[in-house]
């Protein structure tokens, strides 16, 4: 999901690195955690101003303790996914914390930054970078009670359009995956490939929980394909642009 440009020359150390196979994830800089900080304090003002409705025709949150879950929201709906997890989606259940994957890339430093100041744990990799690094950290975040959360169809795309990550890490860890979404009657709507979504104050914003969907440990490759078809039409459909 993430294409690295080419960067030239490369120093000694980092040439070693990428031998070894390790890939150390970018760390945020100090002007990137400046920025997260205006960030958080920004989205936090703006979520109180709010009116939320939900939306939940499969009774997911109506659960007495629905249990761990993989929480899938689309890349665009970031900026409030985690203000509605800790306000709705763990009313049901007290998981130890939420942890959540992140491209290793510069720019997924700064989001990185961003989720640390909302008591989230970053977990850094992609598809094309500390993947199966990233899944085996992300496990043993499951096995402490963390819930898990995942964009789809990030951090590059295509819009709309699940990736094998999540169901690689739902058949891995033996959570269920969780289809989120909202829609906002207010918002600012940028000019990138997911055409994320910025809240504008004293919107409406309509919560959507889709059905849930277990993917088996042991799974054939056209019923796990099946099953990515599904997730990607729970997501689209409470998907309302």
């Amino acid at each position: 999901m993430d294409a690295e440009p080419p960067q030239s020359p490369v120093p000694a150390a980092s040439r070693q690195r990428r031998k070894s196979g390790v890939i150390v994830p970018n760390s945020p800089k100090w002007h990137q955690r400046l920025a997260a900080w205006i960030i958080w304090a920004a989205l936090r003002l703006i979520a109180a101003t709010l009116r939320y409705r939900i939306n939940d025709p499969h009774g997911f949150m109506a659960e007495k303790d629905h249990g761990q879950a993989i929480y899938c929201v689309w890349h665009n709906r970031l900026a409030l996914c985690l203000k509605i997890y800790f306000t709705f989606g763990r009313r049901r259940h007290q998981a130890a914390g939420l942890a959540g994957m992140v491209s290793a890339s510069k720019d997924g430093a700064f989001l990185a930054a961003i989720l640390e100041r909302f008591g989230v744990q970053p977990v850094r990799g992609s598809s094309s970078r500390r993947g199966p690094q990233a899944l085996l950290e992300l496990t043993t975040w499951a096995e402490r009670g963390y819930d898990l959360a995942i964009t789809p169809d990030g951090p590059r795309g295509p819009r709309y359009v699940v990736q094998e990550g999540a169901m690689a890490l739902a058949q891995i860890t033996g959570l269920p995956l969780v289809p989120a979404s909202y829609h906002l009657r207010w918002k600012i709507q940028l000019k990138s490939w997911d055409r994320f979504q910025i809240p504008l104050p004293f919107s409406r914003c309509d919560v959507f929980a889709g059905r849930i969907i277990q993917v088996p440990r042991e799974i054939s490759d056209a019923e796990r394909e099946a099953l990515r078809q599904q997730l990607e039409t729970e997501l689209r459909a409470i998907t309302h642009d």
